[in-house]
Order: C-alpha cells, then sequence, then structure tokens
C-alpha cells in the first residue's frame, strides 16, 4: 500500500480560488480572488477544473439544478 500523497503547497491556494466567493470593489465590480495572483498558470488551471467539477455537483444537489454561482447571480438581477 502506497502512503498517502501529500498535499501540494498550492492546494489551499486552489481550493479558495475555486469557491464562489469574490470580493467586489466600491462599485461593486467583481474582483479576482486574492489568492488568483499567488497560483502559477499550472495552479490557475487546477483550479478552474476543481471550480467547474464543484458548481457541476452543486447543480446535481441543488432541487432547481443551480450552482452556487447561479444562485449569486439570480439573486443579483433580482435585486435589480
Amino acid at each position: 500500500m502506497m502512503p498517502p500523497e501529500k498535499p501540494s503547497h498550492t492546494e489551499p491556494l486552489v481550493e479558495a480560488v475555486a469557491g464562489a466567493w469574490r470580493a467586489r470593489d466600491p462599485r461593486g465590480e467583481i474582483r479576482f480572488h486574492p489568492e488568483w495572483y499567488d497560483l502559477d498558470d499550472r495552479g490557475r488551471i487546477e483550479a478552474y477544473e476543481v471550480a467547474r467539477a464543484s458548481r457541476f455537483v452543486e447543480a446535481a444537489l441543488d432541487p432547481l439544478g443551480l450552482s452556487s454561482t447561479a444562485k449569486a447571480v439570480l439573486a443579483r438581477i433580482r435585486a435589480r
């Protein structure tokens, strides 16, 4: 049996960037996640893949088939 793989030093950054939360500037414009700038190209691609898979699972578990991102966008549209 092989020992478990050690997490990479970028794993926490990838997980943070892959989440749905995004900061907004004072005008309400969405900003890049702060950890985005700490990832190299490979880490950014990994974060994209993790986010894509997560949104798929979220939508599959939601009764309306919506991901957290879709819910956030709809909430902002409805608030206007």
